[in-house]
């Protein structure tokens, strides 16, 4: 089912210049005005489109804040400390970009009577006792990350309550695709950058762990649904409710590059969660999201997308409104 059509409107992504945020501007500059806010410590302005607002400034600020949210319709919240590592080394700074700011957008919100569509993640699951993973699911993090998300999800839900604004909050779980880079950039990533060199592709422990892998185009149709919603105020997982072990992930990575690595094992990491999974019903059922690119075929884009195959038209991956 394709997302509804979000036009001629105002909308503002935080961290609009990232990852996942730049993704979600290109589907919405066709028809909408589009304001990002960005200080651009991980995004990339190269990734934004000439025709939209672009606010540098932290999304801790108030004035950057207000200056950026006035008058808009819709706040997509993706700006955010996404390194679990960095949370567990400096939970105090990354509180204050992961929460303190996350609430500040909250009560712009509020000024401006726009929608507020939280990005959180399935970190605010921790070890999941049953699989797949469902929304009504024991919330158990394991790092101030998922701390941190967790009680933005909960502001959000309280905020539609108490406050009468439309609230969504998308549980993440493994997002790939073009554009992650970095030093905390997803496994995807660094698999397809090991293959490509013929280095080994290195899996931390015995590649038995389990992943749910969700392509960046189906999460931003999600971001589309949520705009939408009358099923406001709830969280949604956002997987495609298939796992995928790691060690099947790394043979995938290295069919599709033709590579000649080998693929070797090292330590796990120290309180790596074992299986993760989402449980899609609800998302399904409330938000009619369901992903619809395959795994294999996400990576098969990327690797024809690096190899400089043009991909604009593959219909798994481009993100299109409705009538285009």
């Amino acid at each position: 089912m394709d997302s509804p059509a979000i036009r001629d409107s105002t909308v503002l992504v935080t961290g609009g210049a990232g990852f996942i945020g730049s993704h979600l501007v290109d589907a919405l500059v066709p028809h909408n005005e589009v304001r990002v806010l960005d200080n651009f410590t991980t995004g990339d302005p190269a990734h934004l489109p000439d025709d939209v607002t672009v606010i540098e400034g932290d999304v801790g600020d108030p004035i950057a804040l207000q200056e950026a949210a006035r008058g808009v319709d819709v706040i997509f919240h993706h700006a955010a400390v996404v390194s679990v590592t960095q949370s567990v080394d400096r939970p105090r700074q990354s509180n204050r970009t992961n929460l303190e700011a996350g609430l500040l957008v909250l009560e712009q919100a509020r000024q401006e009577d726009a929608r507020v569509v939280v990005a959180s993640s399935a970190a605010v699951y921790g070890h999941p006792e049953e699989l797949p993973v469902s929304e009504t699911a024991s919330t158990n993090p394991t790092s101030p990350y998922g701390v941190q998300k967790l009680a933005l999800d909960e502001y959000a839900r309280l905020y539609a309550e108490l406050y009468d604004l439309p609230t969504v909050a998308l549980r993440y779980f493994n997002v790939y695709g073009p554009r992650q880079r970095g030093p905390y950039s997803g496994v995807i990533s660094t698999f397809l950058e090991q293959a490509r060199a013929d280095e080994p592709i290195t899996i931390e422990g015995d590649g038995q762990q389990s992943r749910d892998f969700v392509h960046v185009s189906d999460v931003v149709r999600a971001n589309l649904r949520a705009a939408t919603t009358d099923a406001v105020g709830e969280a949604y997982n956002v997987g495609t409710g298939e796992r995928t072990t790691i060690r099947d992930l790394a043979e995938t990575v290295r069919d599709a590059t033709e590579s000649s690595s080998s693929i070797a094992h090292r330590e796990p990491r120290p309180g790596d969660i074992r299986h993760s999974g989402a449980d899609t019903a609800k998302t399904a059922r409330e938000l009619g999201f369901e992903a619809r690119v395959g795994l294999e075929s996400g990576i098969r884009s990327l690797v024809e997308r690096d190899a400089g195959v043009p991909t604009r038209g593959d219909p798994e991956t481009a993100v299109e409104l409705p009538g285009e």
